[in-house]
């Protein structure tokens, strides 16, 4: 079916609107050189990185992206080795406009930094800065600390769900401003190096069936776009400490919840 000419000018306008601000937000994060991306480690072939050109048009062609614009206005970098989580969740807290503690580098304002995140006591009780320091979060624990926030947190292990249940929770997800999903994956099993990872999903890409994963080891790796199987499977490995599988959290508002696309 031909496609009218306006129809055409308008999908051109769309495009080149969404091209000017996806690139205004990369050289805004420093995702294109500069000293956040000079040292980081090569991706493997089946990785794309959102700093070239194909993870560009990846984002442009996405229909589900909506996270992708709150989390990139709110994108850190972790503080220290065991600090992925931390980081994330600062993220997301932001984006969904929690109350936050004082930060006293930004005095008189109040904004979640990987600093103040445990100023709260009923986050404390779930666990301590020195334990996460030492030994990072497991998904049960990233779930918690979440929760102590008075957001709805719902923990999915892989070993619980399947490629497809996450999938279409995620891509659902992702459609919905106001709510997010963190993962929980082994970076070996993605061919990056070594261990256990926490990061936010911003944007699946339908066609090549691909999420874009925002890295918060800026200083390691740039945010890629992996496919959902490879994701799955990096997921659907086990924790040691936890005895369990890593997984994914969705983050909401109470008042957001919405009927659950997997069956608890």
């Amino acid at each position: 079916m031909e496609i009218h000419p306006a129809r055409q000018w308008v999908k051109f306008v769309q495009r080149n609107l969404i091209l000017h601000v996806s690139q205004g937000v990369i050289l805004a994060l420093g995702l294109t050189g500069g000293v956040v991306t000079a040292q980081t480690l090569p991706l493997p072939a089946h990785l794309i990185g959102f700093d070239s050109a194909q993870g560009e048009e990846l984002l442009l062609e996405s229909q589900s992206r909506d996270d992708f614009w709150t989390l990139s206005t709110q994108f850190v970098t972790q503080i220290n080795q065991a600090y992925c989580g931390v980081a994330s969740m600062v993220m997301v807290l932001n984006g969904l406009a929690i109350p936050a503690p004082a930060a006293p580098q930004h005095a008189p304002y109040h904004v979640f930094t990987q600093e103040n995140f445990f100023e709260n006591p009923t986050t404390r009780q779930v666990l301590s800065p020195d334990v996460v320091s030492r030994q990072g979060i497991t998904l049960d624990q990233l779930g918690q600390l979440l929760a102590s926030y008075s957001v709805e947190a719902t923990v999915y292990h892989a070993a619980d769900t399947t490629l497809d249940e996450f999938r279409q929770l995620a891509a659902a997800n992702l459609k919905q401003p106001k709510n997010f999903i963190l993962i929980n994956y082994l970076r070996a099993e993605m061919g990056q190096e070594r261990g256990g990872h926490i990061s936010p999903l911003a944007a699946y890409h339908e066609e090549t069936d691909r999420f874009l994963i925002l890295d918060v080891a800026r200083y390691k790796y740039p945010p890629v776009w992996v496919e959902a199987a490879t994701l799955w499977q990096a997921m659907n490995t086990m924790d040691t400490t936890a005895g369990k599988t890593r997984g994914f959290v969705t983050v909401q508002l109470p008042e957001a919840a919405s009927t659950r696309l997997l069956d608890r």
